[in-house]
């Protein structure tokens, strides 16, 4: 921290993406449309080789009982819990017609339920579900299978059911564990609950389980949220996503609740960012990256020792490089060299598959351009460096010439500490890391060529 001086904050107190892709989901383009998706997956079924590798399912429910201020998610406030059965019947539309495209019997090694409130619905629901993908996909013996925990919706008795599923991961939403914050971000849950149920969820023998934080919610201070720290350290999950507010109220109306007077300045965010990665440091935890730690013999852990760290939209994962199939609405999959997203609400989405067509409302075919900035941009975000010489073999490219305004562009950094520019390649050093997203940005043609960063949160 005595080495990110007030200039870097301020410099670096911009917006940025997240880079859970690239191109970023901003880049969609409404003219990809059914047609494309289903040539995706058409493609894929003929491809012997994409369809050797497992692919990754997403679903997403959109439900949640009670509106979090905070959340820019895309979600459904509602007490009405008969909507939940009207969606699974169009969930189950929607995989028919992924099916009828790219083959019955996929092989599935990782399966993430989302939300929203996952757990908005009833465990006969999720067992119907479950029963569903289960009909048109084939599911590895080994695998992650992982859902979203509200705590304010689960009992011990509902984990054990979750287990019985074939659920072997958990991610509790906890955010913050001091009751003024919760207050300020309704979102009010004793610590004790939470507590109890990682303990059950331990007893059950789910394999890895996860707790979300968020820093710069409002009312939080760098020591209020070192008692969260102490907390989460005692509850000790394999997994901890530490995640920075993006406070969009322009673009996410529950936001407009919250006092904007109460949230921390750029440089308490920091501080409460540094003294996390201090806290779980000195726990026990590894260091991921940008926004996770796991303990050492955490699957996340090891394959970032191996090098097999990978990215993709629900954060850094141990999945290699594979297809994602997204269901439900909102959601965003990746086929092939496509990206796709679904649409938003529930109106539009029922109508397309009511006309017998897949829900997709934009997406973007990506270029040769595109997929080598992918490859740079998920160097530096997953193993903290890009090396020069297996790159421009990978890509049949020689790189210091085809990004040589890029690694320009990189000297005031290298100047700042953020990253070393060397004979051999780029790493982004200890204090980069409070900064990669910055790095990262150097990296996108997009972002540098249309300067149009309003819609992302700030990367501080």
């Amino acid at each position: 921290m005595t080495a990110v001086t007030p200039e870097l904050l301020r410099r670096y107190d911009v917006p940025g993406p997240r880079y859970t892709s690239y191109p970023t989901a901003d880049r969609f383009i409404e003219a990809f449309g059914p047609g494309d998706y289903e040539l995706a997956l058409q493609q894929r079924k003929l491809n012997s080789a994409a369809k050797a590798l497992p692919m990754s399912l997403y679903v997403h429910v959109p439900f949640c009982a009670s509106l979090c201020y905070y959340c820019a998610c895309n979600k459904i406030i509602t007490k009405h819990h008969e909507r939940a059965h009207t969606y699974l019947q169009y969930l189950e539309k929607e995989v028919a017609l992924q099916v009828a495209h790219c083959g019955e019997g996929q092989a599935v090694s990782q399966l993430h339920i989302g939300g929203g409130t996952p757990t908005f619905l009833s465990d006969s629901e999720l067992s119907q579900l479950m029963t569903m993908l289960r009909a048109k996909f084939s599911f590895e013996a080994v695998g992650e299978y992982s859902i979203e925990i509200d705590p304010r919706t689960v009992t011990r008795e509902r984990l054990l059911h979750l287990a019985r599923l074939g659920f072997n991961r958990l991610s509790f939403g906890v955010q913050d564990f001091d009751p003024d914050v919760q207050k300020a971000v309704h979102r009010e849950q004793p610590a004790e609950q939470v507590f109890e149920l990682v303990q059950a969820a331990r007893d059950i023998g789910f394999q890895s389980i996860n707790v979300d934080l968020i820093y710069g919610l409002p009312r939080q201070t760098a020591e209020s949220f070192d008692r969260t720290l102490e907390q989460v350290a005692a509850l000790r999950p394999d997994r901890i996503a530490l995640y920075a507010y993006a406070h969009l109220p322009e673009r996410f109306k529950p936001q407009r609740r919250i006092v904007t007077e109460e949230l921390p300045q750029a440089g308490d965010k920091l501080s409460m960012l540094s003294r996390s990665i201090d806290a779980f440091m000195q726990a026990g935890y590894v260091y991921v990256g940008m926004d996770h730690f796991a303990l050492p013999d955490d699957a996340l852990a090891i394959a970032k020792r191996q090098g097999r760290l990978h990215r993709n939209f629900q954060g850094y994962s141990t999945q290699p490089d594979c297809d994602l199939i997204a269901l439900g609405v909102s959601a965003i999959g990746r086929v092939g060299v496509t990206y796709s997203q679904n649409a938003k609400t529930l109106e539009e989405y029922y109508d397309f598959l009511d006309q017998g067509q897949l829900p997709v409302v934009r997406g973007l075919a990506l270029s040769r351009d595109d997929l080598v900035r992918r490859a740079v941009i998920m160097a530096l975000m997953c193993q903290g460096e890009v090396l020069f010489e297996p790159m421009s073999q990978a890509w049949l490219l020689n790189f210091e010439s085809y990004f040589a305004n890029e690694l320009e562009l990189l000297e005031p950094q290298a100047e700042q500490g953020l990253v070393e520019i060397r004979s051999d390649g780029v790493r982004v050093t200890s204090k980069g890391w409070f900064f990669v997203r910055g790095v990262a940005m150097v990296f996108d043609r997009h972002l540098q060529a249309g300067k149009t960063r309003a819609r992302f949160s700030r990367i501080i």
